[in-house]
């Protein structure tokens, strides 16, 4: 394994429609994830992959801003591991870096959400030391 954490190009950004789609359960078409991440990246988001050589293994994306509860926070987004690649400690290697990126920026927090189906990632989490600060509630309109 010749694994690499990076920060991917804008003018990449739909290389990780795939493992996105793969997250949602393909939810959500290609076409509206093109348009959505072509707005996203002029927004206040970044987005972070993994590599094993060429082959694109993993993806989160993000938000940076300023809290009044938090300070600065680096919102981590749509975390994202090839099946083939789990379990290996891959996750635990790709948040170090993660955080270490974040201190880069300027960062005090790190925050994420995650779906409360995903068992598996709330375990992962909590391993990391994260906490649950409060419920995050959505309303499509």
């Amino acid at each position: 394994m010749s694994i690499v954490f990076k920060i991917i190009e804008k003018e990449n950004i739909n290389s990780v429609i795939p493992l996105v789609q793969k997250l949602n359960n393909n939810k959500v078409s290609y076409a509206v994830l093109e348009q959505r991440f072509l707005e996203m990246v002029t927004q206040n988001y970044e987005c972070a992959v993994i590599y094993d050589g060429d082959d694109l293994v993993g993806v989160t994306g993000l938000w940076f801003c300023t809290r009044h509860y938090s300070g600065r926070s680096m919102e981590v987004d749509h975390v994202y591991i090839d099946e083939a690649y789990r379990g290996k400690g891959l996750g635990k290697q790709f948040f170090e870096w993660l955080y270490n990126y974040a201190l880069e920026k300027g960062c005090e927090s790190v925050e994420l959400n995650t779906y409360v189906s995903n068992y598996a990632s709330h375990k992962f989490y909590y391993n990391e030391g994260f906490h649950i600060l409060g419920y995050h509630f959505f309303k499509k309109l």
